[in-house]
This record gives C-alpha cells, sequence and structure tokens, in this order.
C-alpha cells in the first residue's frame, strides 16, 4: 500500500536539462537604438492612484522598440507626515523615510520578499534626492514615509545573460524612482521648493560607431553594445540645483570635459521628465 501522504517521485530516473551556451549567445542579439541620442522615451505619470496613502502616483516608461525589452513600472505612496513617537528624539526637521523594493516578479531573476543591497542603494539615493527638494522645517518632529514598489524593471527577458546590465538598469530604476516619488509628494500636499525629476545619461560604445564612443540620454543596455559609463542627476529645474548625483563607470580621471558633458546631458533628461511632471501636477495629462 502507497503512502498517501507524501509525494513519491518518479520510478525511473530523469536527468536534468542542459543549456546550450552556444544557442543562448546566437539569441544575444541587440537591436540598434531607434531613438536619437538626446530623445528620452515616453513617460506616462498618474497621481491619486492609491486613495489610502495621503499622496500616490504611478509612473510607467514605454518598452523598448525591440521585442521582449520591457518598459519600467512604478508605484510610489507616501504616509505622512505624522507625528513620531514620545520615544524619538526631538527633531527640528522632517524625518524622511525612503524604501524601495523589486516585486518578486519584476525582474529577469526572481526578487526575495527582503531588500538586498541593490534595493537598499537606491532607497538612499533617492533620500539624498528629495531631502533637497522637500521644506523640511515646516514639520519639526515629524515623519513621512515614501514606499516605491517596482512593479517591472527596465530588463530584456529575451536574453540568456547581459554583463553588468543590471547596474545600468539601476540607473533608470533610481531615475524613475525620483519622479515618481516628486509626484507622489506634491499629491501628499508636502511643499517643497521645486519639483524634483530623474534623468539618466551614458558614455556607450556601438559596433557601428568604430572607435569612438557617443552619449546618448535615457540609455537601454539591450539597444547598445557596451555602455562605458553612466550618470544619473536629481534636477531642481527652477532653482537650476542637482539634489543627487550617481556616477559609475571607468573613465579617465583627467578628461574633465567628459564628465561635465555626460552630467549635462543626465540634466537635460531630468528636464525632459519634469515636463511630464508638470503637465500632470497641472492636469493635463491623465
Amino acid at each position: 500500500m502507497s503512502d498517501r501522504r507524501r509525494v513519491n517521485g518518479p520510478a525511473g530516473t530523469t536527468l536534468p536539462p542542459v543549456f546550450d551556451d552556444a544557442v543562448f549567445e546566437k539569441l544575444d542579439t541587440r537591436n540598434g537604438r531607434s531613438r536619437p541620442p538626446n530623445a528620452t522615451r515616453k513617460l506616462f505619470l498618474k497621481t491619486g492612484v492609491t486613495p489610502s496613502a495621503s499622496g500616490s502616483a504611478y509612473l510607467e516608461i514605454e518598452s523598448s522598440a525591440k521585442p521582449g525589452v520591457s518598459g519600467l513600472k512604478l508605484s510610489c505612496s507616501v504616509h505622512g507626515p505624522r507625528s513620531l513617537p514620545r520615544s524619538a528624539p526631538f527633531s527640528p526637521h522632517i524625518v524622511l523615510s525612503t524604501h524601495v523594493k523589486y516585486a518578486p516578479f519584476a525582474t529577469k531573476q526572481r526578487r526575495g520578499y527582503l531588500r538586498d543591497p541593490s534595493e537598499r542603494d537606491l532607497g538612499i539615493h533617492l533620500e539624498a534626492a528629495l531631502r533637497g527638494a522637500i521644506i523640511a522645517d515646516r514639520w519639526p518632529k515629524s515623519g513621512v514615509d515614501i514606499i516605491i514598489s517596482i512593479i517591472e524593471g527596465d530588463q530584456d527577458r529575451e536574453t540568456s545573460k547581459l554583463q553588468g546590465d543590471e547596474v545600468w538598469d539601476m540607473m533608470n530604476a533610481l531615475s524613475g524612482c525620483i519622479t515618481v516619488a516628486a509626484a507622489a509628494l506634491a499629491d501628499a500636499g508636502i511643499d517643497c521648493v521645486d519639483t524634483v525629476a530623474g534623468g539618466v545619461a551614458a558614455l556607450v560604445q556601438d559596433a557601428g560607431d568604430g572607435s569612438t564612443p557617443s552619449i546618448v540620454v535615457d540609455p537601454i543596455p539591450s539597444e547598445h553594445e557596451q555602455i562605458l559609463a553612466a550618470c544619473c542627476v536629481a534636477y531642481l529645474p527652477t532653482r537650476d540645483e542637482v539634489t543627487n548625483l550617481w556616477f559609475r563607470g571607468d573613465l579617465p580621471a583627467s578628461d574633465l570635459e567628459l564628465y561635465t558633458s555626460i552630467v549635462e546631458h543626465g540634466i537635460q533628461a531630468s528636464k525632459n521628465a519634469n515636463r511630464v511632471l508638470i503637465d500632470c501636477l497641472s492636469g493635463t495629462v491623465g
């Protein structure tokens, strides 16, 4: 008599599937960039998507022209300002808490339910970007929680593996987090000195360009042969100030003009996102 309390394995032997790397290398084909170097993808932004929160927003970025490359989808909710516990020390400024988390199904590799180091890094950069925009001294001994869920990551799901692409995908995710958080803060009625928005610029190397790298805004790793460096900028257009600057890559330290050019392109990308943000808050979009 068989034991009904356990699931028995197959009677015969089984072999695990073996995948040939050469087959995946053939599938890992990159289409060229269809947009101009200074053009960003289309954005959809809407506020008030979570009625239970003080403020909320939803951001969606257009997917790539290459099949199988999904766009970026973010949801942000703001809770507060609310009083801190009595046991908390007195703070003359508002206490800002940011929490960024990928959904388990957002990327090719399934994410855990606890935050990993990359998600904590996104939260730290987001806090630095928003702290320079919020008028913090208007809410003493108060706290506000900003929670962002990355519903879908900006990744190519058809390729088997792309070396180093996750680093550059984090840049696009951070720029989207900054923009959607600024919209949610405005929806919550939290006063800011200006509307902050995020933008990304990168130095890329394409096969058709020979040996001369070029600078593009809003890069997608699947559209380029190699990304040498990237920069994510949080920018206040009216005050002409940068609240956060995140630069990654390998460039010669002596070439200051190249660094400056990448940052300027990142500021231009943030200005494009800020136009969508202003239109959304003005009621002309959504």
